[in-house]
């Protein structure tokens, strides 16, 4: 059974014009507040907070991943939601973030889950830290973009995941059945 998407739980606030020090200011004042996220890119604020719905995509896709990881043996590095920051210009988390093969500095793969707010426009904050490849998964799609001499192209196809069928995934993520969805995504692999 596919699941409908309820888009009411995630609340956020967009502020222009916010200095690097402003940002930090504000950042650390909202340190001890558990469930909200901060994005600086460039004098754009965006306060966040992450509903259950984005939680629980989230935490679906990093399993399906996983799995499908294991089925492909891909060897992976899953650096989660780390901050990902070039000083003075952007400081922000994906919701999720992979390496292949060895651990680097920079993630090979970040994917944002984008339930009330977003859109290609965000990004420019992997554009500054040269991030190869950007997943958004919104609306129950998944768009793929891929840096190419310097600028996001939107692609069909993963570079590090060619063969991941995107449109069985899809259907996967909006099953009730966190259960039914990885035994789905498994019998496709298998």
């Amino acid at each position: 059974m596919i699941q409908t998407l309820d888009k009411t739980e995630d609340q956020f606030l967009v502020k222009q014009a916010v200095t690097w020090e402003q940002f930090k200011t504000l950042q650390s004042t909202f340190a001890e507040i558990g469930g909200v996220r901060m994005t600086y890119c460039e004098g754009v604020l965006e306060i966040m907070s992450t509903g259950r719905l984005h939680e629980m995509i989230c935490a679906l896709l990093g399993l399906l991943l996983g799995q499908y990881f294991v089925r492909k043996r891909i060897y992976f590095v899953a650096t989660g939601a780390y901050t990902q920051e070039l000083v003075g210009s952007t400081e922000f988390q994906a919701d999720l973030s992979y390496n292949f093969g060895v651990a680097k500095e920079i993630s090979d793969l970040s994917i944002e889950v984008v339930v009330t707010s977003g859109s290609a426009k965000k990004l420019r904050k992997y554009q500054l830290l040269s991030v190869p490849e950007v997943w958004f998964w919104q609306e129950g799609k998944i768009s793929i973009y891929r840096l190419e001499n310097g600028e996001y192209e939107q692609v069909a196809v993963s570079r590090w995941l060619p063969e991941l069928d995107l449109g069985h995934l899809e259907q996967c993520l909006l099953m009730e059945s966190q259960l039914e969805a990885m035994l789905a995504f498994e019998e496709r692999y298998r």
